[in-house]
């Protein structure tokens, strides 16, 4: 009788065990599904936030050199990236004399008055003169004819590099520069109007020694990579899968400071763009000229075949749709 009821209890002690094991498991397992879904909502999230716009349609016009000219096709929204308008020496070489609007502070703020933009957004990429040479001039003309303009780049240059500029051209830098005077830091954002801005790196110098940059730009429903003046290095690859672009917008002029036409192809292979438009040629006699264009475009369709260059002549209005 003894023995029958030692037995009879370690049975209901195994039993018992099992239940709390097969308790346990649930709860793990559950536990478990429920982290799977918050990794895959969080993913989800920041998947959305840096998901590449679709569907968009913009008008991209290049000024020479590095700088362009992006808008929705109402002009409500402006874009400049970097500000070398007037002074910019890159429309000699394709023989096209350089019209009104880009000709002039006075001329080129009448044209921007004349679109009545709800938001004008210059982004800077660095401080070398074939990229601000007009910026502080651009910045106070826009300002002073009450347009709604905005500026924004590395958030040292901003802070303390240009300070004292900002001051000379009598302008409030907690007023005209994004985020209220600070500007922006890799992976930081700034916004102005319906334009959505993040700042990226770019392999270059700048002469105040506070780190070059590129941008990511949200507008008109299109996501835009602008390299700046760069290299090719391999985070432009973490851009891409980090931020998606639709459009890159890259240097092509070799020489002694960026990359020629063969890497910034590859840099939109890397990048995962589907459209390109080459900048940063034919301004001055150390890179490229005016075959840059076509080499880039020959390099794209061996390199990254899908995708299409857009080579550009400056002043050129040029509608980009996805």
């Amino acid at each position: 009788m003894a023995q029958a009821s030692r037995e009879s209890k370690e049975h209901e002690i195994d039993e018992h065990a099992a239940r709390r094991r097969l308790l346990l498991r649930g709860v793990l397992v559950a536990g478990g599904a429920f982290s799977l879904a918050s990794c895959t909502t969080v993913g989800a999230q920041m998947q959305s936030r840096h998901a590449a716009a679709g569907g968009g349609r913009i008008s991209a016009r290049w000024l020479g050199g590095g700088v362009m000219e992006l808008a929705t096709p109402d002009y409500k929204q402006i874009a400049y990236i970097d500000a070398w308008i007037w002074n910019n020496t890159g429309w000699s070489r394709f023989g096209i004399q350089k019209p009104a609007e880009y000709a002039s502070k006075e001329g080129f703020v009448r044209y921007v008055s004349g679109k009545k933009p709800e938001a004008v957004f210059v982004l800077l990429t660095h401080d070398h003169g074939d990229h601000m040479g007009d910026y502080f001039e651009m910045l106070q003309g826009l300002w002073a004819a009450g347009l709604p303009v905005m500026t924004t780049g590395q958030s040292d240059l901003m802070r303390k590099g240009l300070v004292d500029d900002f001051k000379h051209a009598g302008l409030d830098a907690s007023k005209i520069v994004a985020n209220a005077g600070a500007g922006m830091n890799f992976g930081g954002v700034a916004k102005h109007g319906a334009m959505t801005a993040y700042l990226v790196p770019a392999i270059h110098s700048n002469l105040h020694a506070y780190p070059a940059a590129g941008f990511i730009l949200d507008i008109g429903g299109m996501r835009v990579y602008a390299s700046g003046d760069t290299d090719l290095f391999g985070d432009i690859k973490l851009i891409g899968e980090r931020y998606r672009p639709n459009l890159a917008i890259v240097c092509v002029g070799d020489g002694p400071y960026t990359m020629g036409p063969e890497d910034a192809a590859r840099a939109c292979q890397w990048a995962g763009v589907s459209q390109a438009i080459p900048v940063h040629y034919a301004h001055n006699a150390q890179v490229k000229g005016v075959e840059a264009g076509d080499e880039f475009k020959r390099a794209l369709a061996t390199i990254a075949p899908g995708v299409t260059a857009r080579v550009l002549k400056p002043g050129e209005p040029h509608v980009i749709a996805m």
